[in-house]
């Protein structure tokens, strides 16, 4: 999967996303990143402290996928962001922030579709 130009793609969803990276099983943002003309409210050691705290949340949330079955996305919401997780390939997360006022419904049903048509197009 192109993870940089689902990046970008992703972007181009809705301006009020700020932020969207691919983070891979150590914490590690690989692909993506904070849209141009932002400033990160986290400094770089925060970001690898909350992403580590989503992969951590991404396990516990699958633990009972046996039982209630997988998760599709987390989202969490803070008093300046709205923050979503979503699954990959390969052990690999899509992180995805937003301003409060995004139509976040919208904003993960689009992306969802977005990461499904990639799967399909690496398929065929």
């Amino acid at each position: 999967m192109d993870y940089d130009k689902l990046c970008s793609d992703i972007f181009n969803l809705d301006s009020k996303i700020r932020f969207v990276g691919v983070c891979n099983n150590s914490g590690e943002i690989s692909h993506g990143g904070l849209r141009e003309g932002l400033t990160n409210l986290l400094t770089p050691d925060e970001v690898k402290k909350s992403n580590l705290l989503a992969l951590e949340r991404w396990r516990l949330f699958n633990a009972l996928a046996p039982k209630i079955g997988k998760v599709r996305y987390a989202m969490e919401e803070y008093e300046k962001i709205k923050q979503f997780t979503i699954g990959l390939e390969n052990d690999h997360l899509l992180l995805m922030s937003t301003e409060m006022n995004v139509d976040q419904v919208r904003v993960v049903e689009d992306t969802i579709k977005l990461i499904i048509s990639y799967y399909v197009k690496d398929y065929l």
